[in-house]
């Protein structure tokens, strides 16, 4: 008897001392999930499956960044008026922010009116509204315009474009580098079709409110006296297309980046250093059509499917169950759902309390070996901290036990 009380104080000793001094094991940070397929510049297809006669090409989902097809994607090339798919960034970021408004005005300055190539003819000292240069800047690939946005918001071209260059850092678009805003300079001038979709995909899916302009066929300009007509003519023939932008100089040759949106899936497809017009558009056309012909987005869990458990300590139960935090759903090659493999990774140990929608874990999904999504694996209920009677006599009536044993 006299030994089991000893053991008794020993017990309630060591529960105390471990109480104490025990390390918390806390449950992993709640990140965000990815709950749609990220493989990266993964290639489906050689350049040769489409033939196509761009210098570089690529076609991309753009909530994902997953590559369907490229062609020399990473190539250094002068990119002319796609140029203005950064710029529009920056401008849509200055809106967003609320750093300028859609009907603040901007004045012209002698610089913007005197550059070249595509513009509406503004006269230095003119002004208009901040919606007005940037359709000018969208539909009908103005340069005078975005020269006169880039003053406004950044107070001369030189500063917004050393914005531009450090945007591209941010993004990870490591074969651009801009010299101005508009396209008009070849030499030491250049991006990639890699880049360019990735800056297409910021501004689309961060800013999609540009949709509403780059949709606009025709439109007007001083009020009405001159019109605004889409350089990109994708946007009248193809369905489900809503931009994005056009570009020419004899250097970089006829370009075009392309998007479109069908059943919720968003495509943009880059063509660069075409032979002419007629072909960017055509080809541009034929890898949205591969994209739609041969991709699909495919609900493969559903929210609140059950994964596995994870061991609690010092709660008022052992185990909570671990449930998908949403659902998920994969950008597929149609007809390849079945070979998707999923690798659950719960905590090994949580402490509690725990509480429901906490992240105890990690669910990986895998194509051939290659992560392509990840989701959240969440606590499903409630564990409260146990009292320090309920663990002791846990602990008691465990040791009793394994002493019957």
């Amino acid at each position: 008897m006299f030994k089991k009380v000893s053991v008794i104080f020993i017990l309630i000793a060591a529960l105390v001392a471990n109480t104490a001094i025990m390390p918390v094991i806390a449950a992993p940070q709640n990140n965000t999930e990815k709950t749609t397929a990220n493989t990266g510049t993964k290639k489906e297809e050689t350049a040769k499956t489409l033939d196509l006669k761009a210098k570089a090409a690529i076609l991309v989902d753009a909530d994902t960044g997953m590559v369907m097809f490229e062609k020399n994607s990473h190539q250094e090339l002068p990119i002319a008026s796609i140029t203005k798919v950064m710029s529009m960034l920056l401008i849509m970021e200055a809106i967003d922010s609320g750093k300028i408004t859609y009907e603040d005005m901007v004045p012209v300055s002698e610089h913007a009116y005197n550059m070249g190539g595509s513009q509406v003819y503004l006269e230095p000292g003119e002004e208009f509204s901040v919606l007005d240069m940037l359709k000018a800047v969208a539909i009908h690939s103005a340069n005078d315009a975005v020269v006169a946005l880039a003053e406004k918001i950044s107070g001369s071209e030189e500063v917004f474009v050393s914005e531009m260059n450090d945007k591209a850092k941010e993004l990870g678009m490591n074969n651009t580098y801009f010299l101005d805003c508009n396209g008009l300079t070849d030499e030491g001038h250049y991006s990639s079709a890699a880049d360019i979709a990735k800056m297409s995909a910021e501004l689309i899916i961060k800013h999609p409110k540009i949709l509403e302009i780059t949709t606009i066929w025709q439109d007007k300009f001083r009020d009405g006296k001159f019109s605004l007509d889409n350089t990109n003519r994708l946007i009248h023939t193809y369905n489900g297309a809503t931009g994005l932008k056009t570009g020419f100089t004899t250097k970089a040759g006829y370009c075009l980046s392309a998007s479109a949106e069908r059943n919720g899936m968003k495509l943009i497809a880059v063509v660069l250093g075409e032979p002419d017009s007629n072909t960017r558009f055509d080809e541009a056309k034929k890898l949205l059509d591969y994209g739609y012909a041969n991709y699909q987005i495919v609900k493969i869990k559903n929210k609140g499917e059950e994964l596995g458990t994870a061991e609690v300590k010092k709660g008022v139960a052992d185990s909570v169950k671990g449930i998908l935090k949403s659902d998920v759903s994969l950008m597929l090659k149609k007809g390849s759902k079945d070979q998707i493999k999923q690798n659950v990774k719960m905590a090994e140990s949580i402490e509690a309390p725990v509480t429901p929608g906490q992240k105890i874990g990690e669910v990986f999904f895998e194509d051939n070996g290659q992560v392509v999504a990840k989701a959240d694996i969440v606590a499903d209920a409630e564990v409260k901290k146990a009292s320090f009677v309920r663990l002791f006599f846990r602990m008691i009536i465990g040791w009793f036990g394994i002493g019957r044993k």
